[in-house]
C-alpha cells in the first residue's frame, strides 16, 4: 500500500509527463545523487516522483543499512507505486542502479511511455558472465540509459556485445563510475556529469 506521506515529488502539478523514480542498492531516495536528478528534471518542466523499496524504509526505522528485499518483493513495491499513482501513458519510470533495473523489468506490463536507468548494474563487478541483460533483448519501451565510462557494472565496449534491443538507447557520461563520479585528473566534476545526465533525460522525454 502506497500513501502520499512515503513520496517524495518535484516539480509542476500540470507537467505534460511525470518522471518516477526508485534508489539504488545502497542508498535512500534522498541522497545527494537522487537529490540533484529529481530537482534538475523538476527544473526541467518534469514531475518527478521518488519512492523508497521497503528494505530502504526498514534501514531508516534501525538506523542501519540493510540488504535489498527479494526481486519479487522489489517488483510489487514498483505496481504499488504505478496503480497509485495510476497514469502510465503519461508516466516514465526508471531510477539509479538497482531501482532501475526493477522499473526495466515492469516497464512492457505496466504500459508506461518511456524507462530511465541511471547506471544499469548490467552485471556485478568482476563478473561479466553474469549479465543481467536477457529482457532487455527483447525490450519495447522506448529506453534511455546513462552509463558512466568507467562502470565497473558494464562497460561501453562490454555493452556494445549485448546484442540490446533496438528501442534502448545508451549514452555514456565520460570517465563516469557508477554513480557517474569523474576521476579528478579527468577535469570534469560529478556536477557537470549529472547536468549532462539530466539534460539527455530531459530531451529523451521531449522526443517521446
Amino acid at each position: 500500500m502506497v500513501d502520499r506521506e512515503q513520496l517524495l515529488i518535484d516539480g509542476p502539478v500540470a507537467a505534460a509527463h511525470r518522471v518516477v523514480l526508485a534508489h539504488g542498492a545502497g542508498a535512500p531516495m534522498d541522497s545527494p545523487f537522487m537529490e540533484h536528478v529529481a530537482r534538475g528534471l523538476a527544473a526541467c518542466g518534469l514531475r518527478v516522483v521518488r519512492f523508497e523499496f521497503p528494505y530502504m524504509r526498514r534501514c531508516r526505522e534501525v538506523g542501519r543499512s540493510g540488504r535489498p528485499d527479494s526481486t519479487d518483493l522489489l517488483i510489487e513495491r514498483w505496481r504499488a507505486v504505478l496503480d497509485y499513482l495510476n497514469e502510465p501513458e503519461e508516466t516514465i519510470i526508471g531510477g539509479k542502479s538497482l531501482g532501475g533495473r526493477i522499473a526495466s523489468m515492469i516497464a512492457e506490463e505496466a504500459g508506461v511511455a518511456g524507462l530511465v536507468c541511471l547506471g544499469y548494474p548490467f552485471h556485478p563487478p568482476g563478473r561479466p558472465d553474469r549479465l543481467r541483460t536477457a529482457h532487455l533483448n527483447a525490450l519495447c519501451t522506448p529506453t534511455l540509459i546513462l552509463q558512466g565510462t568507467r562502470d565497473p557494472f558494464g562497460l561501453p565496449e562490454e555493452i556494445e556485445t549485448y546484442g540490446l534491443s533496438t528501442f534502448i538507447r545508451v549514452a555514456f557520461l565520460e570517465d563516469g563510475d557508477h554513480s557517474f563520479k569523474p576521476r579528478v585528473r579527468s577535469g570534469r566534476t560529478l556536477e557537470q556529469n549529472l547536468d549532462e545526465a539530466v539534460g539527455a533525460i530531459a530531451h529523451f522525454i521531449d522526443e517521446l
